[in-house]
């Protein structure tokens, strides 16, 4: 399973951004699929995840209520939506799948990983 992220980009503090993930060839309907982040001189951070089995997400209490991650059905893609973005929100943005169909914010048994898309937030 090859993962692809889009969306990233330069925003400004109190920006909004949407991230795509993609699977090519095939669909992310039946993945369990996490959200991470890694700034410069960070060690890689969960953000959000969404499960397999009947949608249902978690967030770390950085994001919560500013992050919203989603499925879109006709796509087959899974989208985080971010807003009120924050200095401290930028760095590259990863999203990886797990075909167990978990959620869980944190690297174990995620098995397919893409190679991620920058956020840069900043005045």
């Amino acid at each position: 399973l090859q993962l692809v992220e889009s969306g990233g980009g330069s925003v400004q503090p109190g920006g909004s951004l949407r991230l795509s993930c993609t699977a090519s060839g095939t669909v992310l309907d039946y993945y369990g699929v996490g959200w991470f982040r890694q700034a410069p001189g960070k060690a890689r951070e969960a953000v959000s995840c969404i499960d397999g089995h009947e949608d249902m997400t978690l967030y770390s209490a950085s994001v919560k209520g500013r992050f919203t991650v989603s499925r879109d059905n006709v796509k087959g893609t899974v989208e985080l939506q971010l807003v009120n973005l924050k200095p401290e929100d930028a760095g590259v943005y990863y999203c990886a799948a797990d075909g167990s169909m978990r959620c869980r914010l944190s690297e174990t048994g995620y098995d397919f990983w893409g190679q991620g898309t920058q956020v840069t937030v900043s005045p």
